[in-house]
């Protein structure tokens, strides 16, 4: 399995900016995936969610207008509908998301990142 470090980020976002900062002190070479532009598939952010072993859920951006829209504090989702949702409504997704081969990590806070070059 490759160790290539992979970024997934909305550029505009002002803790992935200090991610890329983090990860450029730290010699880490990398590349960037702005989301909002090239839209991750159900079974990428799967992948994802598996390697950081969470739960869609459990990076649901719950400050959205589009969580507040789709009332999702108090509607039952499965994970798949989540995901599905994700797909949709990238906005949705907490970022950045940093991933390193077999691994991935949620960026918030910028720390969380050190875990993956230990």
């Amino acid at each position: 399995m490759t160790n290539k470090v992979t970024v997934y980020e909305k550029p505009t976002c002002s803790t992935c900016r200090q991610l890329v900062k983090t990860l450029d002190e730290m010699g880490v070479e990398f590349d960037k995936v702005n989301y909002y532009v090239a839209p991750l598939t159900a079974d990428k952010i799967s992948d994802l969610l598996k390697k950081m072993g969470l739960k869609a859920r459990d990076i649901l951006r719950t400050k959205e207008q589009t969580y507040r829209d789709l009332d999702l504090a108090n509607v039952e989702k499965t994970e798949s509908e989540l995901i599905a949702l994700m797909v949709k409504h990238p906005e949705l997704m907490q970022r950045p998301i940093i991933e390193k081969g077999a691994s991935a990590v949620l960026g918030r806070p910028v720390d969380n990142v050190r875990a993956l070059f230990k």
